[in-house]
């Protein structure tokens, strides 16, 4: 029994290693392919060759991601069956088919267009290439369409039952699919995925504005990424105060479990810091604010949130991590806000590209989205414990019958592989970034008109998929 218990703590391990590492490149890619399909639809429209400029310079940066969150996300896969087969045989029949769609129409799409929005423009011309573009694009969010479902279902699972042999089978489709909790993680995860984005083109944009602010492909990258950090953040606040309000109906325990909550109290009060001790069922050193818990999670000062305590222990999700992941994350979302409203601030005075520290900010922050959306997987699934589906399949008997060395023997492998892998992969990322925006004359081939018509090129303007079941 004790093996089995390591085997299952070193498969979650396992699974969440990989996924931490997955999940980066998806957030960015499907930013990114929106990103540059709006590139290219501004240059098409305005014919301003900053536009194609900065499309070119982000492709590029665009096509190692996606290659990288492709291998990231193929090993695992390979994880359902090797040390998680209890959990794919009797959730097979409504997961296999959400995930074999996400193939079939959002890889495809993607994987189809991908090459003409790389090497075709020559060939297929402006419009069919903007097709193309705008076609990986719709895949990026497709592909974030089936694999949320597939998430949330397991999180809120509705629409199934259960067969002689203990499988989950799917009754009503549309119930699976768009079930309690879906709209409100894809939408919160899709925000995620363009804040991700919009502060790693930011923080570019600033770096090479503190060598060069005359660059204009960086200003466009630097105004754009505020733009959408203005727009974008305040709507996350918004979403993920839907979802936290949709988490508190459907899975109670885990907004405990993030709020440090383990006894219920009349007018809750918010915990803005604590220690949670799992094993006295109390937060230690608590800063609070009275009334202020119940107003943001039940949206009246009269409410109150059920306490942790309410489950039996062997039901807890650990407060001790979770509740530091969803204050991270949080923290994180206000900060981009505030980022975005001081740029909006800038902009009104017309000093954008006038404020050092403005850059500064931006550039310390360009890696912001990537930790929050980390910050909130872990917040989502470890609050989830101890459920693969949640409330139906505990993760202790979703577990392969897998001696605890092999797991062990793989989990090492798979570190090593990674960081041996995915690290020259992100080191090459970072010198593709550190190129001057611009610069690079294979980015101007001839674009037509603008060209013929002897407009300038921007370079001499410039003076220089996957589901997350087991963390």
């Amino acid at each position: 029994m004790m093996n089995h218990l390591d085997a299952a703590l070193l498969a979650r391990g396992q699974f969440a290693f990989t996924m931490a590492v997955h999940i980066l490149f998806p957030a960015f890619s499907i930013g990114i392919a929106s990103f540059l399909a709006v590139l290219e639809g501004l240059w098409l429209l305005r014919g301003d060759d900053a536009y194609k400029s900065a499309f070119d310079y982000w492709k590029k940066i665009f096509a190692v991601v996606f290659g990288m969150g492709v291998v990231s996300g193929l090993v695992m896969s390979y994880q359902f069956g090797t040390n998680w087969s209890v959990f794919s045989d009797k959730a097979g029949p409504v997961i296999g088919p959400l995930m074999g769609y996400e193939v079939m129409s959002a890889f495809f799409l993607e994987a189809g267009f991908l090459g003409v929005m790389l090497f075709g423009e020559q060939k297929v011309g402006r419009a069919l290439h903007f097709f193309a573009t705008v076609m990986v694009a719709a895949g990026t969010l497709f592909s974030a369409f089936w694999i949320l479902a597939v998430n949330s279902w397991m999180q809120t699972p509705a629409g199934f039952g259960i067969n002689a042999q203990g499988q989950y089978i799917p009754l009503d489709w549309m119930a699976v699919i768009f079930n309690p909790s879906f709209p409100y993680r894809l939408v919160h995860m899709v925000l995620a995925a363009y804040l991700t984005t919009a502060f790693a083109v930011g923080g570019v944009g600033a770096f090479h504005l503190l060598s060069d602010n005359t660059n204009r492909v960086a200003r466009l990258m630097f105004s754009m990424a505020l733009w959408m950090a203005a727009i974008v953040a305040p709507l996350q606040i918004l979403a993920g105060d839907a979802h936290g309000i949709n988490t508190l109906e459907h899975q109670p325990a885990k907004i405990a479990a993030m709020e440090g909550d383990f006894t219920t109290k009349p007018h809750t009060p918010l915990i803005l810091f604590g220690i949670p001790d799992m094993k006295a069922q109390t937060t230690h050193d608590k800063i609070e604010i009275p009334y202020l818990g119940a107003l943001i999670l039940t949206h009246s000062l009269n409410g109150s949130i059920t306490g942790l305590k309410h489950w039996p222990r062997n039901e807890q999700p650990d407060s001790t991590v979770v509740f530091f992941s969803f204050r991270l994350m949080v923290a994180l979302g206000f900060a981009m806000a505030g980022f975005g409203l001081w740029g909006l601030y800038l902009r009104w005075r017309g000093r954008l590209y006038d404020n050092v520290a403005l850059r500064w900010a931006a550039l310390a922050l360009a890696p912001a989205g990537f930790i929050a959306v980390l910050a909130g997987w872990i917040t989502t699934e470890v609050g989830r414990q101890p459920y693969t589906i949640y409330g139906l399949l505990r993760t202790d008997q979703s577990i392969s019958p897998i001696a605890a060395p092999a797991v062990a023997a793989s989990l090492l492998m798979f570190v090593v592989i990674y960081f041996s892998v995915f690290g020259a992969g992100v080191f090459y990322l970072l010198r593709l970034m550190n190129r001057t925006p611009g610069s690079d004359e294979t980015d101007f081939e001839d674009h037509g008109p603008s060209r013929a018509a002897g407009i300038t090129p921007v370079a001499g303007l410039a003076s220089s998929h996957r589901v997350a079941p087991f963390a």
